[in-house]
């Protein structure tokens, strides 16, 4: 299905179909987004129409060279128009996803566009461990970067965030090793986007421990769910839509009762088609988010 396609029927639904409004039926303290990177082949008012149609509030938007919606070298120019088209429905910019771990020119010049249009979070570029090599050192490594990091989010009024991922490789799996990294930093100015998923698939039930450490300097909590497949000799993570997997669902109880109040961010990682099949899935993932965030 091409762009235009595609925006004729976001459009016409936007029209007909009522939204979900989920910050009025869970608290106006919680604010809903997505992860565009699904649609991001969709233009400026294509993206506008769809976050307006399935309900969220605002958007998570990648700013960076590979899976973007976004490219960083034209990031003065698009994405104030990507603001404007959002502003004009009564969204939002939450979140600029980039490829900075430390001060450069490239970077600097993201930041600052998204600081000037009033965007305060964003989320670091991955950080790999090399494993032929000791892991404290490296650690030590990545330290100063981070501090420096730090200055200028101060400087710009912004928020840095690490995501924890999975896997061997990456740095914020375990999320003890992000506790390390920035535990003496301000909160205000580099925090963590505690992905519940990937919480649960590295750590098993060690997710409860995990945000009870990391859970004053959450920036945003990112969704999603998976289901434990076995695939030959080995047993494989299958992304899934939200409530058909491991992930659970006391976790935002718990989220809840701590008090929290900040950006829910769905993250869609299942394949989920196009057009009007992913906004069902979308519209399907958002409803089952409302039923576990009300108290």
């Amino acid at each position: 299905m091409n762009r235009r396609r595609f925006g004729q029927l976001v459009g016409a639904a936007a029209m007909t179909a009522p939204m979900l409004n989920l910050s009025a039926a869970a608290g106006t303290s919680l604010q809903y987004s997505t992860f565009t990177k699904p649609f991001r082949d969709l233009g400026f008012e294509e993206t506008a129409d769809l976050v307006a149609e399935v309900g969220w509030d605002g958007v998570e938007l990648p700013i960076r060279e590979s899976s973007s919606h976004l490219q960083p070298e034209r990031v003065e120019d698009d994405l104030p128009r990507m603001a404007e088209a959002l502003g004009r429905r009564g969204k939002r910019v939450f979140i600029v996803t980039t490829d900075v771990t430390g001060i450069d020119p490239v970077g600097e010049k993201v930041l600052r566009t998204a600081a000037k249009l009033g965007i305060r979070k964003y989320r670091l570029g991955n950080l790999y461990y090399d494993l032929s090599q000791p892991v404290a050192p490296q650690l030590a490594a990545i330290k100063p970067r981070l501090r420096e990091l730090a200055a200028l989010n101060a400087e710009l009024g912004m928020q840095g965030a690490i995501q924890n991922h999975s896997g061997a490789r990456y740095v914020g799996a375990p999320i003890w090793d992000i506790h390390e990294l920035i535990h003496d930093l301000d909160p205000a100015v580099m925090g963590i986007c505690f992905d519940i998923g990937h919480a649960t698939l590295e750590g098993g039930s060690a997710w409860e421990l995990n945000w009870r450490l990391m859970r004053e300097r959450f920036t945003a909590v990112f969704v999603k769910d998976f289901a434990w497949e076995k695939k030959g000799d080995e047993w494989k993570p299958r992304w899934c839509p939200l409530g058909d997997g491991t992930v659970n669902r006391r976790f935002f109880k718990d989220l809840l009762a701590s008090g929290f109040s900040g950006i829910v961010n769905q993250h869609h990682e299942y394949e989920h088609g196009t057009g009007r099949e992913l906004i069902a899935h979308c519209k399907r993932d958002l409803a089952t988010l409302k039923k576990w965030l009300v108290a």
